[in-house]
């Protein structure tokens, strides 16, 4: 779209949700405009022209990834969204400067170049997915979150192809760092009854500004906090019922479609359930490489996609309860994390490592065999599996020289990965500062920090907006309205965590609208038994992607461990299903570019 100015031309993806206020502040500040419609794009773009770049995006609240160009002094700008919904790629090939929302169409240029990158490649198989700025290949990155770049042409010349090519620094509008300093530095004052209003509040508006569309709207629900309070605020607003969807599975311990059924019912919303069987989720996979465009390897994906898919033959956009686990202190990890650094950190390393050394060479089936009661305790941080994986990963942590360290060593699947991809050296990241929860109040709050500038943006979000994109449908997180997240953030830590529970304020909204009962339950991530399907009807596509001639012909991972941990995962003497599914998900990528 062109300015009515001329100047200048954008390019955007994305909803801007309060079109109708930036509207009228580009008419203040500009003594009135004479708009050739209603877009949002054409709202922003004149916001754009009228306040500058920075105040803009400092005044807008939505979701987006844009190129702005000035054609007038020759700039270009760069920018994404404040939490990172919007992907936006850059980056050199061959004499040539690429953008793109997708590394599709990047490579659809003649100038592509596409040379893999081994130090994202490490980085991907500690964390299942590649963190920004990298992209799994050289010279090409991502625009950080709540951040963008200025661009001279000299600049862009400047900068070479390949492995010497540098990421920009860019400007950032929005800090999720330094809000949630702020927010700790100056924390909600009122008291409980407040701050659940004020979260009421806060949800409702953003929710009322997400639910303006003019296609038909609906949401997902699992039956979990997140989502619930989010249909809930959906259907407290709407006169009509709300459509909601949901997948399920013939297996209990996997399956929370019947809980997502009871809180439909109650609220009287339009539900739309499917059950998918081990056919339909494994008929996904081969498609996996070409949705997500670079390795990702976070299971989930696979039920996000069907769940997308349905949810699209009805309507084409959904609402999503993404971001509360984040905000709130809702995983099950920031409690294991947190019990085991009070439990063992007070004792020396040198002690701690002797243990875990002595621990790790119990065999796993006596382990099992011996302590198998603990399995109930065990559970309250995650689903109920083999004691021995369980004690296997504490051998990991309990070693830990830092909390910062104890909580990088549990984000990742292969810890120190440059033994695995030898090629590789650690590329710097939010991960290889082991300071980088300074400044904050408690352990439990560096957590979340961390995890929503690194695993809500690069896997969560990156999760759920290819699989909705991928079969048209957009999805939106109110959650993520800023002005929710700053609020969390001064929330004190007592009123999120409470009992050996995440989340308390939140779920203290949604109380308000469903009853208590219906929705108080060990936490479940949204998964599928992979492990299982490794040994059974996967066994034989991850047996050709694992072949050990293969693996040592691409020179890229260390033949001997990929095939030690698959022999042991087959003979059960393990779980090593989050190793492998991240191999197997790099290998049927690079499979899938050939």
């Amino acid at each position: 779209m062109v300015s009515h100015c001329g100047r200048y031309v954008l390019v955007f993806n994305g909803e801007i949700y309060n079109f109708n206020s930036l509207r009228q502040l580009v008419e203040s500040a500009s003594g009135g405009k004479g708009w050739r419609g209603t877009s949002d794009t054409e709202i922003l773009l004149e916001a754009m022209v009228s306040l500058g770049v920075e105040e803009a995006l400092k005044q807008s609240i939505g979701m987006f990834a844009f190129a702005l160009w000035d054609r007038q002094d020759r700039l270009l700008y760069l920018g994404r969204d404040r939490l990172g919904e919007k992907p936006l790629y850059y980056g050199w090939g061959k004499n040539v400067f690429l953008f793109a929302s997708e590394l599709k169409s990047l490579k659809a240029h003649p100038g592509w170049v596409g040379e893999l990158n081994p130090d994202a490649l490490s980085l991907f198989v500690r964390l299942n997915y590649i963190p920004s700025p990298y992209s799994i290949y050289k010279g090409i990155f991502k625009i950080s979150p709540g951040t963008f770049v200025r661009l001279t042409l000299d600049e862009v010349a400047s900068n070479p192809c390949g492995e010497k090519a540098v990421p920009f620094i860019g400007t950032q509008y929005w800090s999720a760092h330094d809000e949630a300093l702020k927010g700790i530095s100056n924390r909600f004052s009122g008291d409980e009854g407040e701050a659940i209003g004020t979260l009421d509040n806060l949800l409702r508006n953003a929710i009322g500004q997400q639910m303006v569309a003019d296609v038909p709207l609906g949401a997902f629900l699992s039956g979990g906090i997140d989502s619930s309070t989010i249909v809930a605020l959906m259907q407290a607003q709407s006169s009509i019922p709300v459509r909601t969807f949901t997948i399920g599975v013939d297996r209990e311990d996997f399956n929370e479609a019947q809980h997502a059924k009871a809180v439909a019912n109650h609220l009287g919303t339009d539900h739309t359930e499917l059950y998918v069987t081990p056919a339909d989720a494994l008929a996904v996979i081969p498609s996996l490489p070409n949705l997500y465009d670079e390795p990702f390897a976070d299971p989930s994906q696979i039920p996000t996609f069907l769940v997308s898919q349905m949810t699209r033959k009805h309507v084409t956009v959904s609402l999503s309860g993404d971001g509360g686990d984040e905000l709130f202190g809702g995983y099950n990890r920031y409690f294991l994390a947190d019990n085991i650094w009070k439990r063992f950190g007070r004792f020396p390393p040198m002690l701690r490592q002797g243990v875990a050394s002595g621990l790790g060479r119990v065999p796993a089936n006596w382990l099992d065999a011996s302590f198998g009661w603990l399995a109930a305790e065990i559970g309250k941080y995650g689903r109920v599996g083999r004691v021995s994986d369980k004690v296997n990963k504490f051998c990991t942590l309990l070693p830990a020289a830092s909390p910062e360290e104890l909580y990088s060593l549990l984000s990742s699947n292969w810890g120190k990965s440059q033994a695995l991809i030898s090629s590789s050296s650690d590329r710097l990241s939010v991960f290889s500062d082991q300071n980088w929860g300074a400044g904050f109040g408690s352990f439990f709050e560096k957590m979340m920090y961390l995890d929503t500038v690194s695993y809500l943006p690069d896997d969560i979000l990156v999760k759920v907006d290819r699989a909705a994109m991928s079969v048209s449908l957009e999805t939106r997180v109110p959650l993520l309205d800023h002005r929710v997240c700053e609020f969390a953030w001064s929330i004190p830590l007592s009123m999120k965590v409470r009992n050996g529970q995440g989340k308390w304020l939140l779920r203290q909204v949604l109380y308000r609208y469903v009853p208590r009962e219906m929705v108080e339950r060990p936490k479940r991530g949204f998964d599928i038994p992979v492990d299982e399907w490794l040994r059974g009807p996967l066994r034989e596509w991850a047996e050709g992607l694992l072949g050990e001639r293969r693996l040592r012909e691409q020179g890229l991972f260390d033949p001997h461990m990929v095939r030690k941990r698959w022999q042991e995962h087959l003979s059960e003497k393990a779980n090593w299903q989050s190793v492998l599914w991240n191999v197997l998900m790099f290998q049927a990528w690079l499979e899938a570019q050939a």
